[in-house]
Formats: C-alpha cells, structure tokens, sequence
C-alpha cells in the first residue's frame, strides 16, 4: 500500500461495469445511470463463482471496461489476501481474461471513498459485514485494513462495529462503540472529516460534528472515477489523478 500508482484514463473505455463485492451481496452497474442490481455472496463464494454470476447476469448487456471493489487487501491492482467474510480462490484470479475485458481492481472501500470524497482529510469508514476504512489525503487515495487491528479485549476494531459486534452487542450498545472507534480514528489519522458507508451506517443516530453519512451508491461513482483521465477531486502535484493501492 506504499507504491503510487497513477489512475490511468482510457477515453476507448466504454460502459463501465462497476462490481461492488461485498460480505453479503455482490452489487454491479454498468455507467452512471444504469439500475443497480445485486445477488447474495457469502463465506462460500470464489472468485470463479461470482464472474460466472456476473458474466450469466449481464450478457445481454454490453460494456468495455471493468471497476471492483474487493473487500479486503489490493497491492497494486491485484489481490493480496484472501477475504474474511467470503470464499476462497481469490489470489492470482485473472478477471480479466473471465470476464473477457480490461478491469482495474481497488479495495471496496477505497472505490467507495473515491466517490464520496470532497477534498482535504477524508477518513471513509465502510459498516457492514465488516469494516473497511480508507483515507483520502489532497487526492491521494490510501486503502487501510486499521478494520483488523486490536482495538479491545482481544477484538479488533471489525469485531466490535462489523456485523457480527452487532449481533453480539445488541444495536444501542453497538452504536455507542461505532462512536468511539469513528472519534479515535478520526483523531489517530488526523482527518477533517469523516464519511460513513455499508449497509449498516443507517443504523447510527446523532452523528457527531464532521462526520457524515454517506451513499452508498458513491461506489459506482468512485468505480467509474478510476477510468477518468484525471479527476478534478483526486490529483497529485503535477495534474495526474491517482491512487495508492
């Protein structure tokens, strides 16, 4: 995640398909404006598994290019572990050559990040099955996995605000631990400002000042962005947009 890479634009690329894999749910869309439509993941589902899915879901439908979000480690633009809430076979898939186009490859959270992002000290924590968290710097994009750190009693931090705290804590004490984690990160990492995405995010009352939630949808948003030859919300010094992976 030390290695800078430029977001390469590709003006050929049209309809992009943007896959937004998750504990739950794979959710995709193709551009902009299309419907968002979605089929259950889970702790069984391979990599194979969810193109053929895709590939079976969308071939009346045409695209050029490929954006996914992965829910756990990407090292320049290809998977560097395995995930922790689905199956296994995801290390050295070549989606591109299943899927039969170009793809480029982000940490979810990070695409969603991407979407939402605004400027300044971003800190976007996504609350869902687990916990993704992503920092946005001056436009420079640094996908974390702070999600897998101790944070109490033997726990991480996803073990206390992921889904599965949740259901341990009850939602009102759950609640309370999602404020504390958002305070310490948001100070730890310096942010201005904090953006909450997941499905569980809508759970939260009463957020504190400088944070808000965000929408979900951002992350079809943030996996178009990646084919943008530059971006007036993501450059470094020099006029080029890019990501750190």
């Amino acid at each position: 995640m030390r290695a800078r890479d430029r977001i390469p634009g590709n003006p050929s690329a049209r309809h992009i398909l943007v896959i937004d894999i998750g504990g739950a749910h794979v959710k995709f869309r193709i551009d902009a404006r299309g419907p968002i439509r979605k089929f259950v993941s889970g702790p069984k589902m391979s990599a194979a598994g969810m193109t053929r899915r895709i590939l079976e879901l969308t071939r009346q439908l045409g695209f050029g290019a490929v954006s996914i979000g992965y829910p756990g480690l990407v090292f320049r633009g290809r998977i560097a572990a395995e995930p922790h809430n689905l199956g296994k076979g995801w290390v050295g898939f070549d989606f591109e050559k299943a899927l039969g186009k170009p793809v480029k490859l982000i940490n979810d959270a990070a695409m969603q990040a991407i979407g939402s992002y605004r400027g300044g000290r971003m800190l976007f924590l996504g609350l869902g099955t687990g916990l993704g968290a992503t920092l946005i710097i001056d436009g420079v994009v640094e996908p974390t996995e702070v999600g897998h750190m101790p944070y109490k009693r033997g726990r991480t931090f996803e073990d206390y605000v992921g889904e599965r705290g949740r259901e341990r804590l009850g939602t009102r004490k759950w609640r309370r631990k999602v404020l504390d984690v958002i305070e310490q990160l948001k100070h730890a990492l310096e942010a201005d400002y904090v953006v909450l995405g997941g499905g569980n995010a809508v759970r939260l009352k009463g957020l504190p000042q400088d944070v808000h939630l965000g929408d979900n949808r951002n992350a079809f948003l943030g996996g178009l962005r990646l084919w943008r030859r530059g971006d007036g919300r993501l450059r470094l010094p020099g006029g080029r947009a890019a990501v750190r992976r």
